[in-house]
């Protein structure tokens, strides 16, 4: 799967040098119609994250494949260029300044390295390139920018979810296991320590754990000691299974996870996860109650793949993304693309809804609680 998106030309990424983003901005020419439209993507393709990353890279491609199956947006293809960052944030600029500069993309598309698309920001709005779309919830990268453009809520949206829900039958004493893979653990801490308080509740304590998972028992016991009402977990990764293992023999309380622990590999495969409660920031997708969910049904069928979260964040942030092409008229400029999304006031998009301005590039706080069932199953 992930050789059928890398319709890409590999450079050599991590040589690509940083100095590309201090260069001179890029002369657009106007291009010609009924041409390519090349998209630009980094994403961890290999490490830790890789396996989590191949089922949304999956459901992008259904969506594209099918676009271009049926000629393209406004008569010209999607090209999407995927470089690997191994979730490395120097690599995922250099990829970026390379994917702008020698590619010379209309727009960036779906990061997920928070640190790597903070680093890149500066050199988007001296490029006046768009980033639409992103798998990384974190409120670092949430502030308003020219050219960036969120599809899914924040891990903000995401933890008020959880702490008002906890708080609501009266668990307040919230202890927190916070992955530390690129200082994670230091932009989430400080916001979750301000949920807490907005909604009445303490934080007992709060833990890192390596995205390996290697200290999860000790982590699991120092919460167990601070006899906490529930745990927050805000982790991805080979953690997130090593630490519900842990948790689950040394205390039995609710445990609340993102929506980028529920992903395809791993998790709801672990015995530990049943009951375990995840956010999520894209609709319940085996329901066939709107456009949206039986396109991407449909598709899935038709790549022969199974129906996922993780796969369905892929395909409605493409989505997204195709709605904002199709909108920017034919032979779109990066230019025209900004005004296009901006001009996305209200779109109902087969049943989720984005909204953007100018003065408003996030565009949707959609979150809702699911549950872990006994079968490994997801349940509203």
């Amino acid at each position: 799967m992930i050789a059928n998106m890398n319709r890409r030309r590999l450079c050599a990424a991590a040589g690509a040098s940083l100095a590309l983003a201090t260069t001179a901005r890029t002369a657009w020419a106007v291009p010609a119609k009924n041409t390519t439209l090349r998209i630009g993507q980094s994403l961890p393709l290999t490490g830790p994250l890789a396996g989590i990353v191949k089922p949304v890279l999956e459901g992008q491609a259904a969506l594209f494949d099918e676009i271009n199956s049926k000629g393209g947006i406004n008569g010209a293809k999607i090209e999407l260029i995927t470089r690997d960052d191994a979730n490395d944030p120097k690599r995922v600029l250099a990829n970026a300044a390379a994917l702008i500069e020698q590619e010379q993309v209309v727009s960036l598309f779906g990061l997920a390295n928070a640190a790597g698309v903070a680093a890149s920001l500066p050199m988007l709005a001296e490029r006046k390139v768009p980033l639409v779309g992103i798998y990384a919830g974190a409120d670092l990268v949430r502030r308003h920018h020219p050219y960036f453009f969120t599809t899914t809520a924040s891990f903000r949206d995401e933890v008020v979810q959880m702490v008002r829900t906890l708080t609501t039958v009266g668990s307040k004493r919230l202890a927190v296991a916070c992955m530390t893979t690129n200082d994670f653990d230091k932009w989430m801490l400080p916001m979750v320590e301000q949920v807490a308080r907005e909604h009445g509740a303490t934080i007992t304590v709060a833990r890192g754990i390596h995205q390996a998972g290697g200290d999860a028992a000790e982590a699991a016991k120092a919460i167990a000691d601070s006899s906490p009402n529930a745990v927050l977990l805000l982790a991805a990764g080979p953690c997130v299974p090593a630490f519900l293992k842990a948790a689950r023999q040394v205390m039995g309380i609710p445990m609340y996870a993102l929506s980028i622990a529920g992903g395809t590999t791993g998790l709801t495969a672990a015995e530990q996860a049943r009951g375990l409660v995840v956010t999520q920031v894209v609709p319940f997708p085996w329901r066939q109650t709107s456009a949206l969910n039986r396109q991407f049904s449909a598709a899935m069928e038709r790549a022969g793949l199974p129906v996922s979260y993780d796969r369905m964040w892929g395909y409605l942030n493409a989505t997204v993304l195709a709605e904002g092409l199709k909108r920017a008229g034919r032979s779109p400029t990066p230019a025209a693309i900004v005004t296009a999304m901006e001009g996305m006031s209200d779109v109902n998009l087969g049943g989720y809804r984005v909204g953007y301005s100018p003065d408003n590039h996030n565009g949707s706080r959609f979150v809702e609680i699911t549950i872990v069932g006994s079968a490994g199953e997801f349940k509203r």
